[in-house]
């Protein structure tokens, strides 16, 4: 297939980018650069454009047909979210209405979303599934609701076909095809902690000690980059057979604390992670661990990279020589 790649220069749709063309597919990247790097766009030419400028979308899908979409632009951070809402709704809300827009009009109709576990808010139950009440708790993830919402009215209104991945923590990288996790600013525990062992006089803030949680410290669910290309790929061959709107989530099944991820990080690099105490900051839930036996089963998706050190171990490897 020719698969546009919405935000292909970015963490996620760089190496989905990889993945698809080692399948086989035509990749073509559109991207605004404005958080993405065009050092990452290597499997396929790269279109500069913006979802919040429709005129170049219609540029874009003019001049080639594309059999679907992967949709990565989105604004993504959550304490920004909770400061700048506006910014939030318009990026993910509009911007996709914009894309989705452009797609009917140039008779695109399969589109892979990438939502994010941000969506269930505080949770109800020790793990998540595709069922847990839907409840965001900040403007990230109510903005990626919404979008949720929208594909699955437009599967009844217009028949587009749409798979909704939503992540859990997305870690680690591969550094062998100089693609890795690279964000200014940086808000994610995985390469802020690292970046600390590489400049410990920047050391890593440890957000909120107070959580109802065995150490006080957040628990997330750790999935590694490549794995989730993986079911990114598998949802276009699923949608080829699966009309209507669909929806699963994607993590290893584990948590870790923040404070075990940092012991795990020193285990696999031989060093002391440098870190102070910090408030917590706003938005955050105490815990978020996947169920994903949905995707297991449906997806016949399975993680590869099951170990948080070997996670951590190719995050590493990026950042000591990174490309970008």
């Amino acid at each position: 297939m020719h698969l546009l790649v919405c935000g292909g220069a970015g963490y996620v749709g760089s190496h989905v980018a990889k993945v698809l063309d080692a399948r086989g597919h035509r990749v073509t990247v559109l991207d605004n650069l404005s958080t993405g790097h065009a050092q990452a766009v290597r499997w396929g030419p790269l279109i500069r454009a913006d979802l919040l400028d429709p005129a170049s979308l219609d540029a874009a899908f003019q001049d080639q047909r594309f059999d679907a979409v992967l949709h990565f632009c989105a604004r993504s951070l959550v304490g920004e979210s909770m400061a700048a809402p506006y910014d939030y709704y318009e990026n993910n809300v509009v911007g996709t209405l914009n894309l989705l827009q452009a797609m009917r009009r140039h008779g695109v109709d399969r589109i892979v979303f990438s939502s994010t576990a941000a969506v269930f808010g505080n949770p109800v139950a020790a793990l998540i599934d595709e069922d847990h009440p839907k409840a965001p708790i900040n403007p990230y993830g109510a903005s990626k609701l919404m979008v949720e919402r929208i594909l699955a009215d437009a599967a009844h209104a217009y028949g587009l076909r749409s798979v909704c991945l939503r992540y859990f923590n997305a870690a680690g990288a591969s550094a062998n095809d100089g693609i890795g996790e690279s964000h200014e600013p940086e808000t994610h525990l995985i390469p802020n902690l690292l970046r600390a062992l590489i400049n410990p006089a920047a050391p890593l803030k440890v957000f909120g000690e107070d959580y109802p949680t065995p150490d006080g410290t957040c628990v997330r669910d750790y999935v590694h980059v490549l794995d989730l290309a993986d079911a990114h790929a598998r949802a276009l061959d699923y949608m080829e057979a699966a009309p209507g709107a669909h929806a699963f989530n994607l993590g290893n099944g584990t948590g870790f604390s923040v404070m075990q991820v940092i012991r795990a990080a020193e285990r696999v690099t031989g060093l002391p992670v440098p870190f102070e105490r910090a408030p917590r900051r706003a938005g955050d839930p105490p815990v978020l661990v996947a169920a994903s036996q949905r995707a297991r089963e449906v997806l016949e998706w399975s993680p590869t990279h099951t170990s948080i050190e070997a996670i951590l171990r190719t995050a590493w490897d990026w950042h000591r020589a990174p490309a970008f």
